[in-house]
């Protein structure tokens, strides 16, 4: 069974999932052959890419198809494109790859069969106008809520907002994440605020909702994408001052790009990749000032707390001891309904200030009233002043799955997102 790719390059183009042995096409003509080098570390499940820069291609009249070379053998491999001024081609390098391997893949161009359909996406993005809901195999994975949703009943309205992630399912459907708990309203799922900031001389906290001083309102959703490897929206949210003397002011802008991988789901763990690009919406800086807690932030279900859920680090702290470290990854976990299940949060050595503290909830805090909390904080300890006319990224990855991961598996993991595998091309 061949895995075609069809469709404009703008759009996420879909292929069939099988790692099924196959014949390539007769009047197909490789395009080009791709090495994928695993270098120094174990790889499993890994998403890699490459560009196609340079190559001749016509998907409304041929099919791309891609195959790994398997010794004699030629195994169908669902890829997807990426569009863009230079259009990328993604797979995921499946199962198990020992270091210092390498593993090889061609891409093939042939005439589209006729009367041939896209197949059926993996990975599949459905908006009901309020949320989009996306689903790896049909079975629902994270949920993003671009509409505002209300304050809780008898609460503010300034805590009214959209722009989060909630829930965040396990394989398994354990929902990990809660919004807005009678302790925080503000906390809602998984979201991305900045606490002391200062803008125009101005302080505004745009977490602390309740403050009245600034909030974060989704801009636009600019697009969503579904495929046979991956699927994903980009949104852009903007952060308002509330106090400017004109009226609410955009301070900052940013963009959500979020993407979730068709990583072979039935090993019992997928992967979300969370992408943050922030920008100055005027000519004024924005300072985001030290403070203890800011910037990505997750507030997990009701059923974990000290008693039952469990942090450990890259470092090897826990939730007693590992407030205010600095963390590669943390592993946090705890139980659902048919067992346990949890997310290794990932940061990328390109972000600022990276290994970046993290802010958690200690053991008996506040004795035990509040449940589990995590954030990557890259200004838990310094200033971080943002200047017009630049842009800054952050990148965080997760691993949600179901059961437990041990401390080898979130490294290797963790290895797969900072240092993936190299991709040459012949």
């Amino acid at each position: 069974m061949s895995n075609p790719i069809r469709g404009p390059l703008a759009a996420a183009l879909l292929t069939a999932a099988t790692a099924a042995p196959a014949e390539v096409p007769e009047a197909a003509d490789v395009l080009a052959t791709f090495a994928v080098h695993a270098g120094a570390s174990d790889r499993l499940d890994t998403p890699v890419s490459a560009s196609l820069d340079g190559l001749v291609l016509d998907p409304a009249t041929r099919t791309l198809e891609l195959y790994e070379v398997v010794g004699e053998r030629r195994v169908s491999t669902p890829a997807q494109l990426g569009g863009g001024f230079t259009p990328r081609l993604w797979w995921i390098l499946e199962g198990a790859t020992a270091a210092g391997r390498t593993r090889t893949f061609e891409l093939v161009a042939r005439p589209v069969p006729d009367g041939s359909d896209p197949s059926e996406a993996a990975v599949t993005v459905k908006n009901d106008g309020q949320t989009l809901t996306l689903r790896v195999g049909g079975r629902p994975a994270i949920r993003y809520q671009h509409a505002p949703i209300p304050a809780p009943e008898g609460a503010s309205s300034l805590y009214a907002r959209g722009g989060f992630i909630h829930p965040i399912w396990s394989p398994s459907g354990g929902v990990l994440t809660r919004i807005q708990p009678p302790d925080h309203y503000h906390h809602v799922g998984l979201w991305n605020p900045w606490t002391h900031t200062e803008f125009e001389g101005r302080k505004i906290d745009f977490w602390n909702l309740a403050e009245g001083q600034g909030t974060v309102r989704v801009k636009a959703l600019l697009s969503t994408m579904a495929g046979a490897v991956f699927g994903g929206f980009r949104a852009l949210h903007e952060h308002v001052d509330l106090k400017a003397p004109g009226g609410p002011k955009v301070a900052l802008n940013e963009e959500w790009q979020v993407r979730v991988w068709a990583a072979a789901p039935d090993t019992g763990a997928w992967i979300v990749d969370f992408v943050s690009t922030l920008s100055c919406a005027t000519d004024s800086p924005l300072t985001i000032e030290k403070y203890r807690y800011q910037g990505l932030g997750f507030r997990a279900t009701a059923a974990w707390d000290d008693e039952t859920a469990r942090i450990l680090t890259s470092a090897g702290r826990d939730k007693s001891d590992g407030n205010a470290t600095r963390a590669r990854w943390c592993d946090v976990r705890g139980p659902v309904k048919d067992g346990s299940a949890g997310i290794v949060f990932m940061s990328h050595p390109a972000n600022f200030n990276h290994p970046e503290q993290i802010r958690i909830w200690p053991t008996g805090m506040n004795e035990g009233k509040e449940n589990v909390f995590f954030n990557f904080n890259p200004a838990q300890d310094r200033d971080w002043t943002l200047k017009p006319g630049r842009t800054y990224t952050l990148r965080y990855r997760m691993l949600v799955y179901d059961g437990a991961v041990d401390v080898q598996r979130a490294e290797q993991a963790w290895r797969d997102f900072a240092h993936p595998p190299r991709v040459t091309r012949d």
